[in-house]
């Protein structure tokens, strides 16, 4: 099996802009170049594939591994390793699969063999019940040649939730591949007194199970604004997703067709976004091919007191 290795090239990335910075292969369309959820983090060292750096009381990592060998075990190598390094405070990954609607030597779309892998290492590590585990995660398409895997891990306590509107991944039946999504649709933590960080993993235009309009985007958008704003009732943020209690949110929103942009970018200044907002629109296949975009929010130092 190939070695993993971390590629520190220019890129977008989801860490500082003072961090090595993954090529994702995920272009930046308009908006904030660099996602700066994690300022003045400091270089910890590498342990096994991963970079690891520090913020706060924020342990983060990235790392990348050739899929040549698939995709299953790539997903596999990195979660083993990724799993064993963050610790019980694994809150958030981001992860960028090569050709991830494209058909594997299985005959598998290679999201459904990055699933198989992550959900071997999460049951390996955690034993069978590790869905009460699982933190927010986004996964999507990269025109890179490497699964690229990004994690913040954090000591405070960790709450995991779903959606109302939706299955969780989870539990998806087996159309959807061998193994179900390994991921919660949010976590929220305590990061110090009266103060939660949020994550919103990459929400899409998904009730129940199934795709809701498939292939139309302005009825898709629609459909992920109302499931981002039932999961932000549910969590305890609020349908406005604490628009006015954070101090700070950051968005990246996911286009299938660049072409979208302009649309979906004037709804969503209308709908969900503030002047204050760090957004950044890139271009991306999103994890089911009639899905055309994809919404994720990060809301930092959030009152929790009265």
């Amino acid at each position: 099996m190939a070695e993993a290795r971390t590629v520190p090239l220019p890129g977008f990335s989801l860490l500082h802009e003072g961090l090595p910075q993954a090529a994702t292969g995920v272009p930046v369309l308009c908006g904030e170049t660099i996602e700066q959820l994690f300022p003045q983090a400091r270089h910890l060292g590498r342990e096994g594939p991963f970079f690891l750096y520090q913020s706060g009381n924020y342990k983060l990592g990235c790392a990348s591994f050739p899929v040549a060998a698939g995709c299953t075990a790539a997903a596999l190598s990195l979660y083993t390793a990724l799993l064993k390094t963050a610790g019980p405070g694994l809150c958030r990954v981001w992860n960028y699969v090569p050709g991830i609607n494209d058909a594997s030597i299985d005959g598998r779309e290679q999201y459904q063999e990055f699933c198989l892998g992550r959900a071997q290492a999460f049951e390996n590590f955690h034993g069978l019940d590790f869905a009460a585990r699982l933190p927010a995660a986004s996964a999507v398409g990269t025109d890179g040649e490497e699964l690229v895997v990004m994690f913040a891990a954090h000591p405070g306590a960790a709450r995991h939730f779903e959606n109302p509107l939706q299955t969780p991944a989870y539990q998806y039946p087996s159309a959807y591949g061998p193994r179900p999504p390994s991921f919660a649709r949010a976590t929220l933590l305590n990061t110090g007194a009266d103060l939660c960080d949020a994550f919103i993993s990459g929400t899409a235009s998904i009730r129940g199970h199934l795709t809701i309009a498939p292939g139309n985007t302005a009825a898709q958008l629609l459909c992920t604004l109302e499931n981002m704003e039932a999961l932000g009732e549910h969590c305890g943020l609020g349908a406005a997703l604490a628009k006015d209690r954070a101090e700070s949110r950051h968005i990246k929103v996911y286009l299938r067709h660049a072409q979208d942009l302009n649309a979906v970018r004037a709804i969503l200044e209308k709908r969900l976004l503030i002047a204050s907002d760090h957004v950044s629109y890139l271009r991306a296949d999103i994890c089911r091919s009639d899905l055309n975009v994809e919404i994720e929010l990060s809301a930092l130092e959030i009152p929790t007191g009265p």
